[in-house]
C-alpha cells in the first residue's frame, strides 16, 4: 500500500472537492491539497536529473512553491528525506512527502485530489504503477454553468483560452470534453482494478451507496463518517471552511435546465453533444442549428491551432518505477480536440 494511494481526478468544477472531503473524512485515508507540481516537476525536469533522481534544487523549488506550503511540512523534515548518500528517485521523494502528510493526520494511507491530473495519468501511473485513480464525471452543462460563476475562471483554463471572451459556453464545452475524454481513454490502458469511474449525479442522489462502492474499490471498510464530512470543516488544514463543498450534500446547486439560456445550452451541445450521448446525458437540442455547429467548428480550429502553447498533453513514459525519463509529447490531446 504505497503512497500516493489514490488520485482523484476529473474536469475542474465536476465536484472533485466535495469528493475529496468525503474520502478524507474516512478514518483510514487522508487526501492532500491540490498539487499540480507533482507531474509537472517531473515532466519538465524541474529539479530531477534526466534519470529522475532528486537534486537539492528540487527541494528548494518545493519550499518556494506556494501550493506546497499547503502540505504544512517543515523545511527540516523535507530536507531530512535526502540526507543520506543514497540517490533518491522523484517517485520515492513524493511518496515520503505523502507519508509525512499522513503521519500528521494520523493516517497511513494518503491520496491526492488535483482535477487537472486527469491529463497526466500516464505520468502518474509510470511513477506509481499500483496507484489507483478515481475519475469523477459530471454533466458538462452543469460544469460549464459552474465555470461561468467561478471567480477564478479568468486566471485558469478555460477562462484564459483565446476563445473564452467571444464564446465562453462553447469554450467550456470543449474543455470539458477534452478532460473527460482523457479520463475515459485511461480505461483502455489502465488495469480495471486501478481505475474507478464515478458520476457526480449518482454521488449526490445516493451518497451512501456510492461511498460504499468506492470503499470497495479502495479496499477499505465503509465508514459512515464519509457522509458527515462537513462536521470536520473547522479542522481543514487549508482553513477554507466557507467553500460550498463543505456544505452537507445538497442537490440542485447547479442546474443548467433552469439557470442557463437555451442559446448557451445549444452552443454547448453543438460542441460536445456526442460525448453527452456517449455518457447517457440527454440532449436538449438533438439537432443544433447550422450556425451553432459552425461556431463549434470555429472553436475547435482556434484551440487546436493554439495547442502547442498549452501544456495539456501527457508524456509517454516507460513503465519503470525508478530511473524513468520522458521520451516526448503525445498527440493524443490534439486528436481529442480535433474530434
Amino acid at each position: 500500500m504505497i503512497n500516493p494511494y489514490v488520485f482523484i481526478v476529473g474536469c475542474p468544477r465536476s465536484g472533485t472537492t466535495l469528493l475529496r472531503h468525503m474520502v478524507d473524512a474516512h478514518p483510514q485515508i487522508a487526501i492532500t491539497p491540490e498539487a499540480h507540481w507533482i507531474p509537472r516537476f517531473f515532466e519538465e525536469r524541474r529539479g530531477p536529473t534526466p534519470e529522475g533522481i532528486v537534486t537539492p534544487d528540487l527541494i528548494q523549488q518545493l519550499l518556494e512553491h506556494p501550493k506546497f506550503a499547503n502540505f504544512h511540512i517543515q523545511p527540516q523534515d523535507l530536507l531530512g528525506l535526502i540526507v543520506n548518500e543514497r540517490p533518491v528517485s522523484y517517485a520515492s521523494l513524493v511518496t515520503s512527502i505523502f507519508d509525512l502528510y499522513g503521519q500528521a493526520q494520523g493516517k497511513a494511507l494518503v491520496g491526492n485530489k488535483t482535477p487537472d491530473s486527469v491529463r497526466k495519468l500516464r505520468t502518474l501511473h509510470t511513477l506509481w504503477p499500483e496507484t489507483r485513480f478515481i475519475h469523477l464525471i459530471r454533466d458538462g452543462r452543469d460544469v460549464a454553468l459552474s465555470f461561468m460563476k467561478w471567480p477564478k475562471v479568468l486566471q485558469k483554463k478555460p477562462g484564459n483560452l483565446s476563445t473564452w471572451k467571444d464564446d465562453p459556453f462553447a469554450t467550456a464545452a470543449l474543455w470539458w470534453e477534452l478532460n473527460v475524454r482523457c479520463g475515459l481513454k485511461a480505461l483502455e490502458w489502465l488495469d480495471p482494478k486501478l481505475c474507478y469511474e464515478m458520476r457526480y449525479e449518482s454521488l449526490i442522489a445516493n451518497p451512501r451507496k456510492e461511498c460504499a462502492a468506492l470503499c470497495e474499490f479502495l479496499k477499505l471498510p465503509y465508514d459512515e463518517s464519509m457522509l458527515r464530512f462537513y462536521e470536520r470543516r473547522e479542522e481543514s488544514p487549508s482553513g477554507d471552511t466557507t467553500n460550498p463543498a463543505w456544505q452537507p450534500i445538497t442537490a440542485g446547486l447547479r442546474n443548467w435546465r433552469t439557470q442557463t439560456s437555451e442559446e448557451n445550452v445549444e452552443r454547448f451541445e453543438a460542441v460536445a453533444g456526442e460525448l453527452l450521448d456517449e455518457l447517457g446525458y440527454a440532449r436538449a437540442f438533438p439537432r443544433p442549428r447550422p450556425e451553432s455547429l459552425e461556431a463549434a467548428a470555429r472553436i475547435r480550429n482556434v484551440i487546436a491551432s493554439d495547442l502547442h502553447k498549452l501544456t495539456l498533453a501527457s508524456v509517454p513514459l516507460p513503465a519503470a518505477h525508478h530511473d524513468v525519463r520522458p521520451t516526448g509529447k503525445t498527440n493524443e490531446t490534439q486528436e481529442t480536440i480535433k474530434r
